[in-house]
């Protein structure tokens, strides 16, 4: 079956579109223009998180017509329409970041809803920030009606005074500023010249992380993730995702056909090889969770172990993703990584074919040092680490990409705060102290709610020169582009009354990076009586979407996700 010879029998549209008792369900789409054939052909969603809120989401309403054109050309009908998206940079450091992840199911809900009340047959959908790529994916798998991804693409970096520069810098140069390290003057150079594009922010953050992850789960077309939001080629590959959608139809391959626990695998060690972000941590499990696979934060550890570290891109590394993309793409990642056993190559791809197929002519690139080979890896281990231990029994994270060798260890006395702002407070007046492990908790997917990053605390540390002089662990989140001895994700979560919330000031934490566990110096006796006395803390948050998504949202551990997903399922939307 050709795409021009596509009948509705099996497609949902046709309960839209087929038999005299939907002549008032077409007389709608006739008064949008729409000509009898093209009524009668597949209809393919085509969903962006376009909005005005930052560079990460502008271009995508732009990019969603050359989408159209292919879908069009191709025999089918698109129907656009937008979601929302929060992006983090704009939300990071204040209350904003508490809607963050929570944004990510509202996309993934709104998606299915809309596809689900129109009878969409197939999806393209296109994202540009942090939770809206995954969020984005996981209505792919929960709809599991033929879908493509698109990444908005990267921006480009920021000049300052001849030398390249991201968000990060900026962020890092507010911990500058506040120690008298940069003055005014600068500071407002810099902002002035750090974003010059649209798309999403350009190091190995979590945005990029994401995109990354969609080409490795084969849900992108190969080298669509890494091309830059600015260049023209994005108009090629959004041309041809359009087409291809049309393809996947004809011949029936759904998205629960592409992301099977081997292509999660690959996802992950892409994260690992090239230090990728915390968060990928969190959102491949729920991306699994949609499709009823059991992989959650440990199984996600166990290949960040495996897989060396090639790709020396910031926030510990040098380059940026336009560097990759030209450099050879994220194909050239993939290439080495299934050279020497870290991929898998049997997966199917959106191309139609396998993973191995697909890179069957991705030659080695010896010209460039943006990824070293899989054989002579920077480091033998990823540059995500999970951690394990009696104050992380559900597990945590730590990004160790860029970090020495002999920093991989941490031990020192706890510094407790109960929310990122009393933290924030005492980094900027410098009320902490070299060596302290500072604490920051209440900030769980329940607790905050909403489990906000702390990159505003991280990069202020950094640019005071105290990256690697004290520590930080939290039950919430970090953004892609923090470095130094960070640890996420610490699960139980202090609000359910996990070890993080029993910790009082002075307890002695060990973080050890190599051997992959975090603990505190205290007996199981102890950590007991102390919850024996502990009493959950209130939510400011008592209705709205936050105090919703706190009633409904699991553990880190497994993806802070809000419904039981494909495991429970009776009947995937395609199946109607």
């Amino acid at each position: 079956m050709t795409t021009r010879t596509l009948i509705k029998d099996r497609l949902p549209s046709r309960y839209v579109t087929e038999g005299p008792a939907r002549a008032p369900h077409r007389s709608y789409l006739y008064a949008m223009g729409l000509t009898k054939e093209q009524i009668h052909q597949p209809l393919v969603g085509v969903a962006t998180c376009w909005n005005e809120a930052a560079p990460c989401n502008i271009s995508l309403m732009r990019q969603a017509q050359a989408v159209k054109k292919g879908v069009a050309a191709a025999n089918g009908t698109p129907r656009e329409f937008c979601t929302i998206t929060v992006t983090d940079g704009i939300a990071m450091g204040h209350e904003g970041m508490k809607s963050s992840l929570a944004s990510r199911e509202v996309i993934a809900d709104s998606v299915e809803l809309t596809m689900r009340g129109h009878c969409y047959d197939a999806l393209v959908g296109m994202a540009g920030c942090d939770k809206s790529l995954p969020g984005m994916m996981m209505s792919m798998v929960r709809l599991n009606v033929p879908s493509i991804f698109i990444y908005g693409g990267s921006i480009l970096p920021g000049s300052f005074r001849g030398q390249p520069v991201t968000v990060q810098d900026l962020f890092e140069a507010v911990g500058k500023h506040s120690v008298g390290a940069m003055n005014d003057e600068d500071l407002d150079e810099l902002e002035q010249v750090a974003c010059p594009s649209a798309g999403a922010c350009g190091a190995q953050f979590t945005a990029n992380t994401m995109a990354m992850a969609s080409e490795a789960m084969g849900l992108a077309l190969p080298y669509s993730a890494g091309a830059p939001a600015p260049y023209e080629i994005r108009d090629r590959f959004n041309t041809a995702a359009g087409e291809q959608v049309m393809e996947l139809i004809a011949k029936n391959i759904r998205p629960r056909d592409i992301v099977t626990r081997k292509a999660l695998e690959n996802a992950a060690a892409c994260v690992a090889a090239t230090g990728g972000s915390t968060n990928a941590a969190l959102h491949l499990p729920a991306i699994a969770h949609e499709c009823g696979i059991e992989f959650d934060l440990h199984d996600v550890a166990e290949v960040f172990k495996r897989t060396p570290y090639i790709g020396d891109l910031k926030p510990g590394g040098r380059y940026v993703a336009k560097d990759l993309f030209e450099a050879g793409g994220i194909p050239l990642v993939l290439k080495t990584l299934h050279e020497h056993g870290f991929v898998h190559g049997d997966c199917l791809t959106v191309t139609g074919r396998t993973m191995a197929e697909n890179l069957e002519k991705v030659r080695w690139n010896d010209q460039q040092d943006v990824i070293r080979p899989a054989n002579k890896p920077m480091s033998p281990t990823g540059g995500v680490v999970g951690l394990k231990g009696n104050l992380a029994p559900e597990g945590a994270i730590v990004k160790v990409a860029g970090m020495q060798a002999d920093h991989l260890v941490f031990t020192g006395p706890a510094r407790c705060f109960d929310t990122e702002e009393q933290c924030f407070e005492a980094v900027s007046k410098r009320t902490y102290k070299e060596g302290e492990v500072l604490v920051i908790r209440y900030e769980g997917p329940k607790g905050g709610p909403g489990m906000r990053e702390m990159l505003a605390t991280t990069a202020a540390l950094y640019g005071q020169g105290m990256g690697d002089k004290v520590a930080l662990i939290t039950d919430g989140r970090f953004s892609g582009a923090t470095r130094g001895f960070c640890v996420g994700h610490v699960g139980p979560e202090a609000a359910v009354g996990g070890p993080i919330g029993l910790l009082n000031d002075g307890d002695m934490i060990t973080i050890d990076a190599i051997n992959g566990t975090i603990s505190v110096d205290l007996s199981d006796e102890e950590l007991a009586k102390r919850k024996a006395a502990w009493q959950p803390r209130e939510t400011n948050f008592k209705s709205g979407a936050i105090w919703k998504y706190a009633q409904t949202v699991g553990s880190a551990e497994k993806g802070a996700v809000t419904h039981p997903g494909g495991a429970a399922e009776v009947r995937a939307y395609a199946d109607v």
